[in-house]
């Protein structure tokens, strides 16, 4: 048994693993796209497929699926395996990225979209499913990884009996009392675990400060009467600040600005997901089903407004230009790399006014983590190819991150009944992935192998 990986070593995008089985078997686990500092010209598979019999999906960010066409046009035609929200969400995700990235070709696109939903095997979490087209006994289970809607870390037993070894690939996991979705909860066993180091190096900020944070730079912003704008993957942070939102509104004084105040989701992708997340009521966690239970609609409130159409978008843009009221807006891209979110951005980082949220993390070489790190020195970014000076204020509120700070990553490892003889640290900067490597050595007595991927 080997584990290869062919992504997320040297940073946090194009995950992809693949587990050898035997010498003509294999099976991958996710096919993300490279971003960033990352980011390649040739998209193509550059790895030998020959033996790939199955795909299996964590979750549907674009850095774990990115690169599932691409795999398909390399002659991938075996089974793709996600959760069931999963495999809701994924086609909407690969037609969004072909459409913006790739191509405008429609036929293409159809084609693409029509061989993904024939190879796409919708699984339950916690019920194992055996791997019937490999030779070496093979079965894998879901399990809920708090992420994003769907997301799962997957257990893999390869062998059975005493002989099996179990492998658990962590993807994402998400963090503790996040809004909407429950904490993902150990596995009883490992031998082999591949876990994420996206925060290795951090701790995040508490849900109440988080909150509070949030609701200080909004009231400051409508003092100033400028714009919020928030960068957010169209799926999960989206949602959880909506949730946030409609709490913090739902909370203050009748008669008091919130009540008033717009909210502007400015993403069509957004608005499918979010109808998703409604749909899957069932995987909430207890807070959110029970304000639901209250009557009340925490993805859905008054002044929230759901652009769609390009026109629309211009519209709203020239409307907030020239009406001197504030207002809240979020879209994508979560960092600044493209989407509607980089016209807003250069519409109103030149005015004091306006106010810049960052809730997710920004990958190196992305013009988020630019403005994240220049802005509050008065520097400069460049979007379109066009200097602009940073003159907004730029916030970090590191506690909405979907993310599992270090001292989750080092509970879910801990947590466990049997821990892993050996861990391989992967999806992290290099000192993200050395402090959690550290910290796990400083945690974990015994003979524990412990190894940064490469």
């Amino acid at each position: 048994m080997e584990i290869i990986h062919h992504g997320a070593v040297n940073g946090v995008t194009g995950s992809c693993h693949q587990l050898k089985v035997s010498e003509s078997e294999s099976l991958l686990v996710d096919c993300g796209l490279f971003q960033g500092l990352e980011a390649r010209q040739d998209l193509g598979i550059e790895f030998d497929i020959s033996t790939v019999r199955a795909l299996l999906v964590t979750h549907c960010h674009i850095d774990h699926v990115g690169r599932i066409p691409y795999l398909l046009a390399a002659g991938f035609s075996g089974p793709i395996y996600a959760s069931e929200a999963t495999a809701a969400l994924l086609p909407l995700v690969i037609e969004d990225a072909l459409k913006l990235g790739v191509t405008e070709d429609e036929q293409l696109v159809t084609t693409c979209l029509r061989l993904i939903r024939q190879q796409l095997v919708p699984i339950a979490f916690k019920q194992w499913q055996m791997l019937d087209q490999f030779k070496t006994p093979l079965r894998f289970r879901l399990q809920r990884a708090g992420h994003i809607l769907g997301s799962a870390y997957i257990e893999i037993d390869v062998g059975q009996g005493k002989q099996a070894q179990r492998v658990v690939f962590s993807g994402d996991l998400g963090a503790p009392h996040t809004p909407l979705l429950p904490a993902p909860k150990p596995p009883y066993k490992a031998d082999t675990l591949v876990i994420e180091s996206t925060y290795g190096d951090t701790l995040h900020q508490g849900r109440k400060n988080r909150s509070k944070r949030l609701k200080e730079v909004i009231e400051k912003a409508v003092r100033d009467n400028g714009v919020v704008l928030i960068p957010a993957f169209s799926i999960g942070r989206t949602q959880e600040l909506l949730y946030e939102l409609e709490q913090i509104i739902h909370s203050a004084p009748k008669h008091s600005f919130w009540q008033d105040i717009e909210v502007i989701i400015d993403s069509p992708m957004a608005a499918n997901f979010t109808c998703e997340y409604r749909h899957f009521k069932s995987l909430w966690d207890k807070e959110a089903k029970a304000r639901v239970a209250k009557g009340r609609h925490p993805l859905n409130f008054e002044h929230l407004y759901t652009l769609d159409s390009h026109q629309e978008h211009v519209q709203t843009l020239s409307y907030l230009k020239q009406r001197q009221k504030p207002a809240i807006v979020i879209a994508a891209s979560g960092m600044c790399s493209g989407g509607r979110i980089v016209n807003y951005l250069e519409a109103f980082l030149e005015d004091p006014r306006t106010d810049v949220i960052f809730v997710g993390y920004q990958g190196q070489g992305t013009p988020g983590r630019d403005i994240q790190k220049y802005g509050p020195l008065g520097g400069y970014v460049v979007l379109n190819n066009q200097r602009i000076d940073i003159k907004a204020q730029i916030h970090t509120i590191s506690g909405y991150s979907a993310h599992a700070d270090q001292a989750n990553l080092v509970r879910f490892v801990t947590g466990m009944t049997k821990k892993p003889g050996h861990i391989k640290i992967v999806h992290g900067d290099i000192e993200a992935k050395q402090a959690l490597a550290d910290k796990l050595k400083e945690n974990l007595k015994g003979e524990v192998k412990i190894e940064i991927a490469t």
